[in-house]
């Protein structure tokens, strides 16, 4: 299995806690982020990944040659933002597998990708999310989907009792993503599956799974505790 991970984000919210580094590459007890992230997708049988970086790239690069082997990953820098889905773009242009899992590198939601993986090639599905079920949120916005699990529509951020969140991992057909009409630069959530949500084939995995996002000081802060 092949996994874009999306590294290239500016992390202006947490610059506060980690003033010189991408939020990526920020320290849980002493290791980076993104360690956790490649330990776990590799668990989970991903043994190719596509990283697209961006701020502070370089910083991320002995990281990447200590953690994997050089044929096992592809860097990707980031001349200009592209945004989420300008990223994921140029990187499925490189993937080498017709069916790809991309996600956000500054959280880490542990979903069984297999199962992803099967449910989406077994839907036909053009794009699968992963969604974590949450109570009692408003930080997120959230994912509605019909019975049969496709997704009938997103909802912005607000209070919610209970509900489900995009959790930032993708399973994406690779060929009917980029004949999409995208541009160079754009949002893969607005401009993607919430503008083609009604006419296409997206669907939603439930997982209940460990879920972080460190892009705020207060989730960092947590993070250096439940990664003990």
């Amino acid at each position: 299995m092949e996994a874009i991970v999306l590294a290239g984000g500016l992390g202006t919210r947490l610059r506060s806690a980690v003033p010189d580094l991408p939020k990526c590459m920020a320290p849980i007890n002493g290791t980076p982020f993104i360690s956790y992230l490649i330990d776990h997708l590799q668990k989970e049988g991903v043994t190719h990944f596509i990283f697209s970086l961006g701020y502070k790239s370089a910083t991320f690069l002995s990281v990447l040659e200590e953690k994997l082997p050089k044929h096992n990953y592809k860097v990707l820098i980031e001349q200009e933002p592209l945004g989420t889905g300008g990223a994921i773009k140029l990187a499925c242009t490189n993937a080498t597998q017709q069916d790809v899992i991309a996600l956000n590198g500054d959280s880490l939601f542990k979903v069984n990708v297999k199962e992803l993986m099967q449910f989406h090639k077994a839907k036909k599905s053009q794009c699968t999310l992963a969604l974590k079920p949450m109570q009692n949120f408003e930080r997120y916005g959230s994912v509605e989907i019909d019975e049969i699990q496709k997704i009938k529509s997103f909802k912005e951020k607000q209070f919610m009792a209970s509900g489900c969140i995009n959790g930032g991992v993708y399973a994406i057909d690779v060929a009917s993503f980029l004949q999409k009409p995208l541009a160079d630069k754009f949002s893969m959530e607005q401009d993607y599956l919430e503008k083609y949500t009604a006419e296409g084939n997206f669907y939603g995995f439930i997982q209940d799974g460990y879920f972080i996002d460190i892009g705020i000081p207060e989730d960092y802060a947590k993070a250096q505790i439940e990664f003990l």
